[in-house]
Parts: C-alpha cells; sequence; structure tokens
C-alpha cells in the first residue's frame, strides 16, 4: 500500500509540473522558462523537479504531450460518422484554425515545439518518438476526413487526401517559424486562405 501510494503521489506531482510548466513557458517563452524557473514554480529544486523526468530534454517533451492533452480537450476534430460530410469538414476546418489562433497567444509553447521539431531529427532525442506519432496521428485523422470530403465534392480531389494534409501540416509549422520572427503574420488568416484554395473552383 505504501508503494501504491508513494506512486500515486508521484504521478500527481509530475501532473502538477506539466502543468505549471505550460502556464511558465507559455508566459515567459523557452529561454526564460529554465529548468530552475519550473522547479520554483512547483516548490523544487532543479535535482528533485528532474527526479520525475530522466533529462531535460524529456521534460520538455513531456510539456509537449501535455500541451496536446489540453488542447485536444479544447479543440477536438469530429468523428466521421457523427455528421454529415459538409458539417464535419466545416468543423474540422474550424478546429485547426482554432488551434493556430491559440498558439498565437502562447508564443513561449510555440518556440519550444518549433525548436524541439528541430532537435527530433536526431533519432537519439526524447522527442523523436512524440514528432512522429504526432504526425501520423494528424496525417491520418485529417486525410480521412479530407478524403470525405473531396468525394463529397467540398474540396478539390486534384491532389491525393493524403498529400493534402501534409501540406496542410507544413503549412502550418512553417507560419509558425515565420510568426517567431515576425509576430505579426496572421497564421489563423493564412491557413484559413489555404483552405478557400483547396475548394472547388465555382461555375
Amino acid at each position: 500500500m505504501a508503494k501504491r501510494g508513494s506512486y500515486a503521489k508521484g504521478i500527481a506531482k509530475r501532473e502538477e509540473i506539466l502543468e505549471r510548466a505550460l502556464d511558465v513557458i507559455a508566459r515567459s517563452g523557452m529561454r526564460g522558462a529554465s529548468v530552475k524557473e519550473i522547479a520554483d514554480a512547483v516548490g523544487l529544486t532543479p535535482p528533485g523537479l528532474l527526479h520525475y523526468f530522466e533529462s531535460k530534454e524529456e521534460l520538455f517533451t513531456a510539456i509537449l504531450r501535455k500541451r496536446d492533452e489540453v488542447d485536444g480537450l479544447a479543440f477536438t476534430l469530429p468523428d466521421l460518422d457523427s455528421a454529415d460530410t459538409a458539417v464535419v469538414w466545416e468543423q474540422a476546418t474550424q478546429a485547426y484554425i482554432a488551434v493556430i489562433r491559440h498558439n498565437a497567444s502562447v508564443p513561449g509553447l510555440v518556440e519550444l515545439f518549433s525548436r524541439l521539431a528541430v532537435d527530433a531529427a536526431d533519432t537519439e532525442h526524447p522527442a523523436h518518438d512524440y514528432f512522429l506519432e504526432r504526425s501520423e496521428q494528424l496525417h491520418d485523422r485529417f486525410a480521412r476526413i479530407a478524403a470525405a470530403a473531396q468525394r463529397a465534392g467540398i474540396i478539390t480531389d486534384a491532389i491525393p487526401a493524403e498529400s493534402f494534409a501534409r501540406i496542410l501540416h507544413a503549412a502550418s509549422d512553417g507560419l509558425q517559424l515565420q510568426w517567431l520572427t515576425d509576430p505579426s503574420i496572421d497564421m489563423a488568416g493564412a491557413v484559413t486562405d489555404l483552405f478557400a484554395a483547396f475548394a472547388p473552383a465555382k461555375r
């Protein structure tokens, strides 16, 4: 029982760390969000904080997973079987745009995501599997929604649905990099225009 209670407390503390870290990074940015600052926010020393994670890189990867968990509750892609295709497509595009608009309010997390995305090219980096899994899930889900929209004539079928999903992902990630350099860029507006560009030409 003691071990079980200790394990449960450890899980709870890890969750507290990740929740506080989201706030710290969103507020201070990745450069300002040192391990010490995150540790201070939860009443731990830096070594005490890293007791719950294998390394600083693993901590930052876990923070991104937590961010996805939180965003997933607020911006959920619809189920293809939940309504007719036109409704699903509208809900999916609006949810995607809403996430991008939300990201503009948390620049520190966008910076963390972009920096780790580069580092994760190294197959030994703790974030490597996270980015692979995230990409596969996003591509699969949006490609299936796009394929249904193509069959319904809502978007063009000039390119495969899988290519559409890849282009959408590449555009949104690329816009984040541009926005970090120039915050005047309207990321959500650009993605809205991209969705519009894939609509069939009106006769």
